[in-house]
């Protein structure tokens, strides 16, 4: 097991919102990427494209800029070029990510217009040199999804969106991935397709099954012990979703991510998974490595209106 250290930032790496030094919770290292793992220059790299996506919890979403809509505000000139815009952002189960986005905000429209996307994934956060961080640009096509479980999954991910996820004019996206460009330090750059980048496959078992093993394992005080060891309150940590490859924790506005060295697929195997890893119920121990954390904002990510 790792824990993931490619965290996004809410603002410049290594400031809290305020512009204040010390982002991260007390005791969680956030020296960036490159030391969440021993080796990881020796890391294949469609397995670190995989571990930075999952582990952020928001994009630079770019879409092409619709033409001029007749009585709107938007820029007649603009259209055709790319245009960059902040999203929250959580997984499927294969990898495919998931936007919850609102049909006011331009970047909606601009891929309901044309659905080819551009996400960014920052791992540079904390870096006192961030180009030497680890970065992914995913390249792929939006479409609405009405898939209750993709509900589900983003709004335990992000669980302050379900103030708004609710209003009319927002819906859950799903990317299709088909394309993935890493950079994970200077000379270390890759291109790689969707069956290069070998995202899981779907585990319908453990989609049907995820709620309720949530709910079992929280109830046990799962997360503290899947979590870093941080000073504080350090219990409030709780587990908001299981995929194949690891599962993803969140404490108040703090996410952590715990990757798995083997895949699963069915909430039997995840449990069995999750039993090796947690830490001792006395608190002693570490359950595998150093992590960081990072503070999200609490404001609506697309720009809609609203709160």
């Amino acid at each position: 097991m790792s824990f993931s250290n490619a965290l996004p930032a809410s603002s410049p790496a290594g400031a809290t919102p305020d512009g204040k030094e010390g982002a991260m919770p007390p005791g969680i290292d956030r020296n960036g990427p490159d030391t969440a793992n021993p080796a990881p220059a020796t890391m294949a790299p469609p397995l670190r494209a995989r571990r930075l996506m999952r582990a952020c919890d928001r994009a630079a979403l770019a879409t092409a800029q619709r033409p001029a809509d007749e009585g709107a505000a938007t820029v007649a000139d603009a259209a055709g070029w790319p245009y960059p815009s902040l999203v929250l952002v959580a997984f499927d189960h294969d990898g495919s990510p998931l936007l919850l986005l609102s049909t006011l905000a331009d970047h909606t429209r601009n891929l309901l217009a044309d659905g080819r996307v551009g996400l960014l994934f920052d791992g540079t956060a904390g870096l006192a040199q961030p180009l030497t961080g680890a970065r992914l640009s995913v390249l792929g096509r939006a479409e609405r999804s009405d898939d209750p479980l993709h509900r589900e999954r983003y709004l335990r991910r992000h669980p302050d969106a379900a103030f708004y996820a609710g209003f009319g004019d927002f819906a859950i996206y799903r990317v299709a991935v088909e394309r993935a460009h890493l950079v994970a330090g200077f000379g270390r750059i890759h291109w790689l397709s969707a069956v290069e980048l070998d995202l899981p496959a779907p585990a319908p078992a453990l989609a049907a099954g995820e709620a309720a093993l949530l709910d079992r394992l929280n109830g046990k005080g799962y997360g503290p012990r899947l979590a870093p060891a941080t000073d504080g309150d350090s219990d409030s940590w709780n587990l908001t979703g299981i995929d194949p490859e690891g599962c993803d924790l969140r404490r108040g506005g703090y996410v952590a991510r715990v990757d798995f060295e083997q895949r699963i697929h069915d909430p039997e195997s995840a449990k069995l998974m999750l039993d090796t890893l947690i830490r001792p119920p006395d608190g002693s121990g570490q359950p595998g490595g150093p992590t960081s954390g990072t503070k999200t904002a609490g404001t609506r990510p697309d720009g809609g209106g609203g709160p």
